[in-house]
């Protein structure tokens, strides 16, 4: 077998995977939240028998939907924002500055990622009460996502600042730029992919994020996740739980499509210009 039939092999093999993964799932979505509630789809029909935007209009109409997207859309862009500039001192630490066990704290930044997100939910959820901040729901999402989040913009921004290139912050200080100036011309060209990623992901993870959006925000803050496991639960109404997942999952399939766009582009090394 020649390497050229292994390649397209493999990637048939990919396509495949790709198929089974995301464009299955998406198309049985698709299907449920068509579902006209006059005939239910059952297992005797391949498709469903009758299709309409009954159950995207009656959400919109008679449900939460409306207050849910307007929380997740201001919670989410607040998260990523707030979690980049918390995470910008130590990642520009461990990108720019050398000291013993720098590489222990790596590690370390990284260990709460392993813990369970209903385990940190209720920890936060203690805290925020002996804080007095569950008055505030929002702000108190807020907080903890930020915290929760703060991982991954960390170890984002930290390979970022790694990537600046130390010749075109001397040549800057060499022409007499301020710090704000060699910060303009040789650290910002260079973290902006950094800087996009960190706020898409974290803009992601904030908007698909359930356990603490509900442990913390119920029942008077509802987002989109709260609003999705609340048609996944007792009563189990799939069309609706089928609609509300397809106006969550989209946009964010969207946002991760561009992600890979910008930083395959991107060459964070060679874009800082001298000074």
């Amino acid at each position: 077998m020649t390497r050229l039939n292994l390649n397209k092999i493999l990637l048939w093999a990919l396509f495949g995977l790709c198929v089974i993964w995301l464009v299955i799932p998406f198309t049985i979505a698709i299907l449920w939240s068509l579902v006209d509630p006059s005939q239910p789809w059952t297992p005797d029909h391949l498709l469903p028998p009758s299709m309409s935007f009954y159950r995207w209009g009656y959400l919109w109409a008679h449900s939460s939907l409306k207050i849910a997207m307007f929380n997740s859309y201001m919670l989410a862009p607040s998260v990523a924002i707030v979690t980049l500039t918390l995470a910008m001192p130590t990642a520009y630490a461990l990108g720019r500055i050398n000291f013993p066990g720098k590489e222990v704290v790596k590690l370390l930044v990284l260990l709460p990622l392993v813990v369970p997100g209903f385990v940190t939910a209720i920890f936060f959820t203690a805290i925020l009460f002996q804080l007095g901040l569950n008055a505030w729901r929002f702000g108190a999402i807020l907080f903890a996502h930020s915290i929760l989040f703060l991982p991954y913009a960390i170890r984002i921004m930290s390979v970022s600042f790694e990537t600046v290139r130390q010749d075109h912050i001397d040549a800057a200080r060499d022409l007499g730029a301020s710090t704000f100036e060699r910060w303009k011309v040789a650290y910002i060209p260079a973290l902006k992919p950094g800087i996009m990623a960190t706020l898409l992901i974290v803009f992601i993870y904030s908007i698909e994020e359930f356990a603490i959006a509900f442990i913390v925000g119920s029942p008077n803050f509802t987002t989109i996740p709260t609003l999705l496991f609340t048609n996944l639960g007792a009563n189990f109404i799939r069309p609706n739980a089928a609609v509300i997942s397809l106006i969550l999952v989209v946009p964010n399939v969207i946002l991760m499509l561009f992600l890979e766009r910008l930083l395959r582009s991107a060459n964070p090394a060679l874009s800082s210009g001298k000074g």
